[in-house]
């Protein structure tokens, strides 16, 4: 019983199986006594989603660790800088109705103070008055300047990309990098243990492969944890309503401008995704089936196409999914991750970051024999409850401030359909701001910070501040414009960060659209 953990399997491929392949092996001692081995197993027959384009700040430290140059990563994956998320609509729907959700926080002080300063002289929104980092979104600035070391900015930054090209990226490094055993197969069965332990995957052609953990990356079939193990799927639809998206890929127009943030434009049922990478914007219709027909849907997205001037629109990609999680994520030797521990609706690009989260927790704490994974699993269970429950709250957050008539707006801001805990705090933020003391985790995924963005850009009254309050933190606000200004100086645009980045790394006649 005593045995060590070495033998890594990793079931299913796609963003989720080939971070956690890639992350395992990088981080591994290969000189120890009994190093660990990675098998990443992958179905010929399974297609990945791939259309999940947004990530967060910690992928620059995923890639970093796992020894992917910066712009080796930029130029495979079609990649492009994310600095945030802009929401247009979501208030009332009127003209210019908009706030942004910026990666860079608010300037340094006393929130309340903070709060007050901006709100005695708001003529602009929350964000732009309290961070330089919305200035250099709306001049499609990049974070960076190519002389910086690796995933070093001038601002924080993450990425957009095409999913598909990183888990290629991902697979060749780990297989030609990092040693990990790449099995092209079919699982056909799971063998248990006397004890209930998974002791290996039956494959079509290779026969059975062992190991000692199994991590279940099979996406939405949850071959491991919800086959094997009828591990329960809680569904959180009832706080948010999404179901449907419609996805497209459009192409772009060599030396067009590329956005350095996620677009997101509410409408009736729903709202708009909208991502600029160097040669194409995927662009998608997130609805409530409840609220609106796919026809409907599908008209609704074809408009914004055309608003936005593409007249040649391909057909588009449905998907269906439930917005929910497992009500555990490591049981017994089966660790989820990625879609077979949950996937809540995409808003705020919450995915990539929650493999990374489970990816990290795993390798920090990992488990040095089998009677020690039993502790292990609990304490993840416990804290990706705490964080899942976390995410449902902070999108939930962008619904219940709207103003919005439509009946889909009107029915999130029901109060059965409130989480409590929200509920509570947005009684709290009635007379403070969101601080520290609302989340208290040490890794929190959305930050005091991001709900201050979020409940300020959403029109929410601020509390009132003292005299002493307001006065400390007016000089800090009088500096966001002049680092802008220096900052508006300095960066190049994307287009002209990404294209001399092409230019000097890539042959001319190199496809990346392909």
């Amino acid at each position: 019983m005593n045995r060590p953990v070495n033998r890594i399997v990793i079931v299913g491929g796609g963003t989720a199986g080939w971070l956690a392949a890639c992350l395992i092996a990088a981080r591994s001692d290969t000189a120890a006594a009994m190093p660990i081995s990675v098998t990443l197993i992958e179905s010929p027959d399974v297609p990945t989603i791939g259309v999940g384009e947004g990530t967060w700040p910690t992928m620059r430290r995923t890639l970093e660790r796992i020894g992917i140059a910066e712009a080796e990563f930029l130029l495979a994956c079609d990649a492009s800088f994310k600095q945030g998320s802009r929401f247009d609509g979501w208030l009332t729907g009127a003209a210019g109705d908009h706030y942004f959700h910026p990666f860079t926080p608010p300037v340094s002080g006393d929130p309340r103070g903070v709060v007050a300063a901006w709100q005695a002289d708001a003529e602009r929104p929350f964000a732009e008055a309290v961070c330089a980092q919305p200035a250099m979104c709306m001049r499609d600035l990049a974070p960076r300047q190519r002389a910086m070391p690796d995933y070093a900015g001038a601002l924080n930054y993450a990425y957009h990309l095409d999913a598909g090209k990183l888990a290629a990226l991902l697979a060749k490094h780990g297989v030609e990098r990092l040693g990990v055993q790449h099995v092209r197969d079919h699982v056909t069965a799971v063998e248990q243990a006397v004890d209930g332990d998974i002791a290996a995957v039956r494959t079509r052609d290779n026969g059975a492969v062992s190991g000692d953990l199994f991590i279940d990356c099979t996406g939405h079939a949850a071959l491991l944890i919800g086959g094997t193990y009828g591990v329960d799927f809680i569904d959180r639809s009832g706080e948010l309503f999404n179901d449907r998206a419609l996805a497209v890929q459009m192409l772009v127009a060599p030396g067009s401008a590329i956005g350095s943030q996620t677009n997101a434009t509410a409408h009736e049922a729903g709202w708009i995704w909208d991502i600029g990478l160097p040669t194409r914007r995927g662009v998608g219709c997130v609805y409530s089936s409840r609220h609106m027909s796919d026809d409907d849907a599908a008209a609704t997205l074809q408009a914004y196409l055309r608003r936005a001037g593409f007249d040649d629109i391909p057909a588009f990609r449905r998907l269906s999914f439930t917005s929910g999680h497992r009500a555990r994520f490591w049981e017994r030797n089966c660790l989820a991750v990625g879609l077979s521990a949950g996937f809540l609706e995409p808003l705020e690009a919450s995915a990539i970051v929650m493999i990374e989260l489970s990816l990290n927790e795993l390798l920090d704490n990992f488990p040095a024999t089998r009677p020690l994974m039993d502790v292990h699993a609990r304490r993840f269970n416990d804290l990706f409850r705490y964080r899942w429950d976390r995410v449902v709250e902070f999108l939930k957050l962008h619904y219940v401030l709207s103003r919005r008539d439509e009946p889909y707006w009107r029915e999130h801001r029901d109060a059965a359909s409130i989480p409590p805990r929200l509920a509570d705090l947005l009684r709290v933020w009635a007379h403070q701001p969101p601080s520290i003391a609302d989340f208290p985790a040490v890794e929190e995924i959305f930050p005091a910070a991001s709900h201050q963005y979020v409940l300020y850009g959403m029109g929410f009254p601020p509390p009132a501040a003292s005299p002493i309050e307001l006065d400390a933190a007016v000089p800090s606000l009088s500096q966001v414009d002049q680092r802008a200004r220096s900052l508006a100086a300095s960066l190049p645009t994307n287009r002209a960060y990404l294209d001399d980045l092409r230019a000097t790394n890539l042959p001319a006649d190199l496809d990346l659209t392909a």
